[in-house]
């Protein structure tokens, strides 16, 4: 049943969207963000005052000087037109530049170009009369801040050089301080939106290397878990497939054994699905129904060389280890893991030797086997990617191939960090 269809009362039951919604007025689906909407609601209430801001106040200034003049000493003056053609004239100029800002963010540069060629025009007419074209500040203002900067330059030298030159050409009256001070106004404005638009680069590079650092954060954070899931079902699975084709090869022959078989499937599958939940629980934000377990340590190599004992490989384990760092029994023991799961998967191997030493300022892992068969890019690319990126986050490195008497050997070394 689409969701309009429901009457008020019979909320989304399922997803938390129940009775105590409506009847509290909070009918919102239970994806709304609240605050999301809010800073959405803000910032479009901050560019719309950007837009329209400049298009009053230009209006607001230039238009009602067609109609009234102020002189010193006299007060208001009304404005008396020649013709009707003029009084459009002087409507139209007081217009076109407030009219064209509310295109002032699609396009800063022909607007400014625009509001430029009719502040010229109304200098030109209006001489010392009448405030300045307000609206070309603004037009000035936002080309540059918008990066047209090009657009805005131009546009200040063909019309106000321009300006002065055909007014002093057609032998126009202007006060000298009014020149000067119309140029002195433009340089000022310029310098002004250069420093805006320099702030708000650094504000967008500082918000994109925010977000990168954001975005390059939770990649980790992804390979990690990722990771971590590789090496818990790589090593369950492959114990649970070996320990599957045992039950069915004896189920018939030999009942007991089959029957262990299957325990030790029972046993794998719960241990494997304890971790799972153990690194599921960390994307449930913390939530407190997320069983979580022990990160495995070294004091758990004793179990995975029996259960990989159990499979065929006769594993001999060599462990002179001793007050190491959580963080580095973890990366050993997975190190391990995957290792020692590579050689059951792929080596075709009945013997590995498993050594854990410190020796030159490192802990150093070593698992070889005599197996006939190496891991290939196809098959334990990922698993060995996995295993070199535990020990680079360490500081530490890996190393995987042909042993020199057959076989095939991983060796891992892992700066030992300083004691207190």
């Amino acid at each position: 049943m689409h969701p309009s269809s429901r009457t008020p009362g019979h909320g989304w039951r399922g997803g938390g969207w129940s009775t105590r919604n409506w009847e509290s007025g909070d009918w919102h689906p239970p994806w709304w963000d609240p605050e999301h909407e809010v800073r959405r609601f803000q910032r479009k209430s901050s560019a719309g005052f950007r837009l329209w801001a400049p298009v009053l106040i230009s209006f607001l200034v230039q238009l009602p000087n067609v109609f009234v003049t102020w002189s010193q000493g006299q007060g208001p003056t009304r404005v008396v037109f020649d013709s009707p053609q003029a009084a459009i004239l002087a409507i139209g100029l007081a217009l076109v530049g407030p009219l064209a800002l509310i295109a002032a963010r699609r396009f800063p540069g022909p607007v400014v170009a625009v509001v430029g060629l009719a502040a010229a025009i109304d200098l030109l007419l209006a001489g010392n009369d009448g405030p300045p074209y307000i609206a070309f500040a603004f037009a000035i203002g936002s080309a540059i801040v918008r990066g047209a900067r090009v657009w805005a330059w131009a546009t200040i030298a063909a019309t106000w050089v321009g300006s002065v030159v055909l007014g002093s050409i057609l032998g126009l009256d202007w006060a000298p301080l009014r020149i000067i001070g119309i140029t002195f106004g433009i340089l000022v404005l310029v310098g002004f939106a250069e420093g805006l638009r320099t702030q708000r680069d650094r504000i967008q590079e500082a918000t994109r290397r925010l977000v990168a650092r954001r975005q390059s954060e939770v990649q980790a954070e992804r390979v990690r878990i990722a990771r971590e899931l590789h090496d818990v079902l790589a090593h369950s699975l492959s114990q649970i497939n070996v320990q599957a084709g045992v039950g069915l090869h004896l189920i018939d022959k030999n009942p007991d054994k089959a029957r262990d078989a299957l325990a030790a499937i029972k046993d794998t599958s719960k241990t494997a699905l304890d971790e799972v939940r153990s690194v599921l629980g960390i994307l449930r934000d913390g939530s407190a129904d997320a069983p979580l377990v022990p990160e495995p340590d070294l004091s758990r190599l004793d179990g995975l060389v029996a259960s990989v004992t159990a499979q065929g490989v006769d594993v001999r384990m060599t462990n002179s280890l001793a007050d190491v760092p959580k963080p580095t029994q973890l990366a050993l023991y997975r190190i391990a893991q995957e290792s020692l799961t590579n050689v059951v998967r792929h080596a075709k191997a009945t013997r590995a030797t498993l050594t854990l030493v410190e020796s030159d300022g490192a802990y150093r892992l070593s698992v070889t086997d005599n197996g006939t068969a190496a891991v290939s890019s196809s098959e334990g690319g990922r698993g060995l990617l996995g295993m070199r990126e535990r020990a680079g986050l360490l500081g530490g490195t890996l190393d995987a191939g042909p042993a020199p008497t057959g076989g095939f050997t991983v060796t891992a070394a892992i700066p030992v960090a300083d004691r207190p």
